[in-house]
C-alpha cells in the first residue's frame, strides 16, 4: 500500500459523506444560499464557539448550549494563535511554526486525566464518523482535522497541538513499552509540512510485534488500519511517546478496563465473556497453539495450559503459575507488559496438534469474522511461496476476501479443484503451504 499523501483535497459539493451531512444540518444556509462545500475543501472556513445561552427544556437547567457559526480567516504557517478567534479548546496553537522548533505548552494548561480505554475511544468516534481530512477546517468539536488536531482529540488536550509540539505533552518511550493509546511521532524539523505525522497506536495485531493497529487523521478521512511497524514510509524517524495525563482509572476514581474481574471469572465451570477475552489476550502473547478451537467463553483446559504458558514466560513458579489469573497476571495481559510465550522448540508435533499436522491451530481459526495471528502467519507464508498478489495491505490478523483468494490459488496449484480448492486452509493445506 502506498503511503498516504497529506493534501488538500476538493471533493464535489453534493457529496454525501458524514463530513458534508454534518455540515449541510447544522449549517443549512450560507451567504450564497446553499450549503458550504465539503469540510476538507476549506481553505478559510472554520468553525468558532458562538456566545453559550441558557439552555432549556431538554438540555436541563444550569447548561449551556453554543451554536457553530462560520467565520472566515487564514490558517497558514506562521499565523499566530491571537489571530484567530478561539475554539473549544481554547487559543489555537500554530499548525507549523516558523522553524520547525517544537513550542512549550500553553502557560497554565492543565492536562486532563484519561484512561487509554477512552482515548481509543475518542479515537473510533472520528473514524466512525469518516471525518474528512483537512489542515483548515474544524470539526464541530473545535479541533482541526489534521493528524495532530486528531491526537489533540483524543487525549483531550486544552489546545489543538501539531507535531512540533505534541512530544511537550509526552514522555518519549521505548517500543517494547508501547500501549493503546500511545502514539508514533515523525516531525521533520527541516520542513514540517514535508512527511510530518502523527498516528495512534491500538495494540500490537501479533506477537510478532512487527504490526499494530493505527488510528490516524490522513486523507480521505480518519481510519483504522493495520499497519507495519513503525509507519509505511520513514519508518526509522517515527518516535513513541506516552501521553502525561494517561492514568489507569477513570475520572471519578473507578476501575478503568485494565480492572480484574474477579477469580470466580475463571476456572472449572466458568462461562463467561472474560474467558473468552482471556484467551484471545493470551494468543496475542503466543499461546495460540493451545488452543485448536476459540478461544470461546467456555473455560477449557486449552485455557489453563495457555495461562500457565504466560505466567511461566515471566519466571513464575509453584503456586504463581498455576494456570489461573491472578490480578497480576490480567495487568500484564491488558497492558501489554511482560514477556511473551515463546515459540516451542523444534521437535516431535505435540499431541494436541490437530490431525497430527505441527503447527495448524484448526479450521476455527480462518473464515469470515476470524481475528487472530494465525491469519496473519497464514498470510505472511502466501506471501512467501508467491500467492500474496490479492493482498493491497497486510496481511493481518482480521480474515478477508485477500486471505481466502490467496489459499484457494495455493491449492489450485497442488492440482485440486472444487471442494478440495475452498480457499480454507485444512491441515493437509497447512502441511503443503509450510513444508
Amino acid at each position: 500500500m502506498e503511503a498516504p499523501v497529506f493534501e488538500e483535497i476538493d471533493p464535489a459539493s453534493d457529496c454525501d459523506c458524514p463530513g458534508c451531512r454534518h455540515w449541510r444540518r447544522v449549517l443549512p444556509h450560507s451567504p450564497a444560499g446553499r450549503a458550504p462545500a465539503h469540510p476538507a475543501a476549506h481553505r478559510a472556513l472554520i468553525v468558532a464557539t458562538a456566545t453559550a445561552t441558557a439552555a432549556t427544556g431538554a438540555l436541563g437547567a444550569g447548561q449551556a448550549a453554543a451554536a457553530p457559526t462560520a467565520v472566515h480567516a487564514s490558517h497558514r504557517p506562521g499565523v499566530l494563535a491571537g489571530d484567530e478567534p478561539d475554539t473549544p479548546q481554547g487559543p489555537r496553537a500554530p499548525l507549523h511554526g516558523p522553524t520547525g522548533t517544537p513550542a512549550a505548552p500553553p502557560a497554565g494548561a492543565e492536562l486532563a486525566a484519561i484512561t487509554r480505554t477512552e482515548i481509543i475511544n475518542r479515537a473510533k468516534t472520528w473514524v466512525t464518523a469518516k471525518v474528512p481530512y483537512s489542515m483548515t477546517a474544524y470539526w464541530s468539536d473545535g479541533y482541526r482535522q489534521d493528524c495532530s488536531g486528531y491526537v489533540s482529540m483524543a487525549w483531550k488536550l486544552p489546545t489543538n497541538e501539531w507535531t512540533g509540539s505534541l512530544g511537550t505533552f509526552a514522555d518519549r518511550i521505548t517500543k517494547e513499552e508501547l500501549q493503546p493509546g500511545d502514539i508514533l511521532l515523525f516531525h521533520n524539523t527541516s520542513d514540517p509540512q514535508k512527511g510530518s505525522h502523527v498516528v495512534i497506536f491500538g495494540g500490537w495485531t501479533d506477537a510478532t510485534r512487527t504490526a499494530y493497529t493505527a488510528y490516524e487523521q490522513t486523507p480521505p478521512h480518519a481510519r483504522k488500519l493495520a499497519t507495519p511497524y513503525a509507519y509505511w514510509s520513514n519508518s526509522a524517524k517515527y518516535l513513541p511517546y506516552r501521553y502525561k495525563g494517561v492514568t489507569t482509572t477513570t475520572a471519578g476514581g473507578a476501575p478503568s478496563a485494565t480492572a480484574y474481574p474477579g477469580a470466580s471469572s475463571f476456572g472449572p465451570g466458568a462461562d463467561n465473556g472474560n474467558v473468552t477475552e482471556l484467551g484471545r489476550m493470551l494468543v496475542a502473547r503466543g499461546a495460540g497453539r493451545f488452543y485448536a478451537a476459540g478461544p470461546g467463553p467456555r473455560w477449557s483446559d486449552a485455557d489453563r495450559r495457555a495461562t500457565q504458558a504466560f505466567q511461566q514466560a515471566q519466571g513464575w513458579w509453584g503456586k504463581d503459575a498455576d494456570g489461573l489469573p491472578g490480578p497480576g497476571t490480567w495487568r500484564l495481559l491488558k497492558t501489554g507488559g511482560g514477556k511473551d510465550i515463546a515459540a516451542p522448540a523444534p521437535g516431535p508435533a505435540p499431541a494436541h496438534a490437530s490431525h497430527g499436522v505441527a503447527g495448524y491451530p484448526g479450521r476455527a481459526m480462518f473464515g469470515p469474522g476470524a481475528d487472530n495471528p494465525y491469519v496473519t502467519r497464514l498470510g505472511r507464508q502466501l506471501v512467501r511461496k508467491g500467492f500474496g498478489t490479492y493482498y493491497t495491505t497486510g496481511p493481518g490478523p482480521r480474515w478477508g476476501e485477500a486471505d481466502r483468494r490467496g489459499v484457494e490459488a495455493f491449492q489450485r496449484a497442488q492440482g485440486w479443484r472444487g471442494g478440495a480448492a475452498d480457499g480454507y486452509p485444512g491441515p493437509e493445506t497447512w502441511r503443503r503451504l509450510f513444508s
